[in-house]
């Protein structure tokens, strides 16, 4: 019995990103190949309410008006800082109508990256679980409080809306579809044609706090400054708020006021960054760079790292190791 072609339309729009157009239907294409003549297939179009679409880079992009889908993808676009994010969105008002009418058929609609902001704009992320790209969570939460926003995720199915981490997410998110299509036979094949990562579930190892905007004022950053700078020692909240001529009372209610967190989740999430660092550049043993960061115990600096990471401080090393020349 043969399975029916699942109709995959992508929405292109002005600056969207041409790889994140063209990233699903090619590793679709790949999976057509893998299953056979007699698998399960796909038919893929590119459509837009507009005539014409400049990708980013100039792309010039073929385009069909919109059509019946089983799959609509929105691809994302340049969220650069300082970008009006409302005004971006506010011009792909024609966009955001063809998502909404999609969604009102009962029919999937998936996000690349910071495609979320075209679904959230839509209406359609409010009381949903999300993710988008980790450096871009916290403006799609603010954007939209009504969201679940799951910055640990790379891809995130709630009913019927699927919302996916950075630009490679999409192949994490193109897997699932296949797996779900074609099989898993079939999806777990194309992964090793495509050379991709098929074992991921988190986007938490790639995280750079430095990328992040740095909440706080002056007196909260001094007390990062003050932590950093002394990471290997115990924690001693009375001696940090003597440092700063403040009681523990007033330390702690002043730091979460202008951060949000304590400042033992900070330094918390200072040694793990170093961890990080030492673990991709450096040979030393897990236990020295335990000691290094401010725990005698390899096991609990191994169970708070992999709270933080996702993954043990061995598999992380063997996943992002890199030479330093």
């Amino acid at each position: 019995m043969s399975v029916s072609a699942l109709r995959v339309g992508i929405l292109a729009y002005p600056g969207c990103f041409a790889s994140e157009v063209f990233g699903v239907p090619d590793l679709l294409t790949m999976a057509a190949h893998v299953s056979g003549p007699d698998g399960a297939g796909y038919e893929v179009s590119v459509v837009s309410p507009r005539r014409r679409v400049t990708a980013s880079g100039g792309t010039v992009l073929a385009v069909a008006p919109p059509r019946e889908v089983d799959v609509l993808v929105v691809p994302g676009f340049e969220l650069v800082p300082g970008l009006d994010v409302a005004a971006e969105l506010a011009a792909l008002a024609p966009e955001i109508a063809v998502i909404r009418a999609h969604a009102a058929t009962g029919s999937a609609v998936v996000s690349i990256c910071v495609g979320a902001f075209l679904l959230a704009e839509a209406g359609l992320l409010d009381r949903r679980r999300v993710t988008t790209a980790w450096l871009f969570a916290d403006e799609l939460a603010r954007r939209c409080p009504e969201a679940d926003v799951r910055p640990e995720h790379l891809v995130v199915t709630d009913a019927g809306v699927t919302t996916t981490a950075a630009f490679s997410a999409m192949y994490d998110f193109a897997l699932e579809l296949i797996g779900r299509h074609s099989g898993a036979r079939v999806a777990r094949a194309t992964a090793r044609v495509a050379l991709i990562d098929d074992a991921r579930s988190s986007q938490t190892p790639y995280v750079d706090a430095r990328l992040l905007p740095q909440p706080g004022n002056d007196f909260s950053r001094r007390v990062m400054r003050w932590l950093d700078q002394n990471l290997a020692a115990r924690y001693d909240l009375a001696g940090l708020a003597d440092a700063f001529s403040v009681s523990t009372r007033t330390l702690l209610r002043r730091f979460a006021d202008e951060t949000g967190r304590s400042p033992l989740d900070y330094l918390q999430s200072s040694r793990v960054r170093r961890a990080r660092h030492l673990l991709e550049t450096t040979d030393r043993t897990v236990a020295a760079i335990s000691a290094a960061v401010g725990y005698r115990d390899a096991g609990t600096f191994a169970a708070l790292f992999a709270r933080h990471t996702g993954r043990r401080p061995r598999d992380y090393r063997a996943a992002f190791r890199r030479d330093i020349t």
